[in-house]
């Protein structure tokens, strides 16, 4: 079982580049940690600053305007680079329930949904002023309902997004693979003992 999720208002990060990685999310030598460390300790790591040793502008993880941020507001292509779900993981451990993007990597966003967190796609014109106004208005919160499939943007207007009628589900009733095979457990159990009589 995951968390459900249905609404969510709350401080967003955003994020002022293109082709976040994997890697960049979290970084290759922490994958051999347990399911059960938090990798939210690790999110960014290698990227939270920048060279001179100051919060990094493009991720400004450090800001202590953002480090209750429930949503990460990014450029296209959040999420791209190699298939590892620790990725997710560390956001999600962080406490990142819904990321904002104009476009992410398949395998991210497969593994995100499996996770309890949601990947809304927006137009990218949407989302570049979304990023702009939150940082002029670091702190400003976002609001994403899963049941009406709408996004509150900090200037208040409303869009609108797509989301498969299954991940909804699953999302909103807190079921990950094994719990929706569960949700079938009377079904199963029934054809299970119909075999058992049609073999004996």
């Amino acid at each position: 079982m995951i968390e459900p999720f249905n609404h969510l208002s709350a401080v967003a990060l955003p994020l002022a580049r293109s082709n976040v990685d994997t890697d960049q999310i979290i970084p290759a030598r922490y994958l051999q940690k347990p399911r059960a460390e938090d990798f939210g300790a690790w999110l960014f790591n290698d990227v939270r600053e920048g060279p001179d040793g100051n919060p990094n502008a493009d991720i400004p993880l450090l800001r202590p305007e953002y480090r209750d941020a429930k949503i990460v507001v990014a450029e296209r292509n959040f999420g791209c680079g190699s298939s590892r779900e620790h990725a997710v993981w560390a956001l999600y451990d962080y406490g990142i329930r819904a990321a904002l993007a104009p476009s992410f990597g398949d395998i991210f966003a497969t593994n995100a949904t499996k996770n309890g967190l949601l990947p809304v796609v927006l137009p990218a014109h949407v989302i570049a002023k979304m990023i702009a106004d939150l940082y002029v208005r670091p702190g400003t919160r976002i609001a994403v309902d899963l049941p009406s499939q709408t996004v509150v943007a900090p200037d208040g207007a409303v869009h609108r997004f797509d989301v498969d009628p299954f991940v909804k589900r699953c999302l909103r009733e807190g079921l990950d693979e094994i719990g929706y095979t569960l949700t079938y457990a009377a079904e199963i159990e029934a054809f299970e003992a119909r075999h058992a009589r049609d073999d004996a």
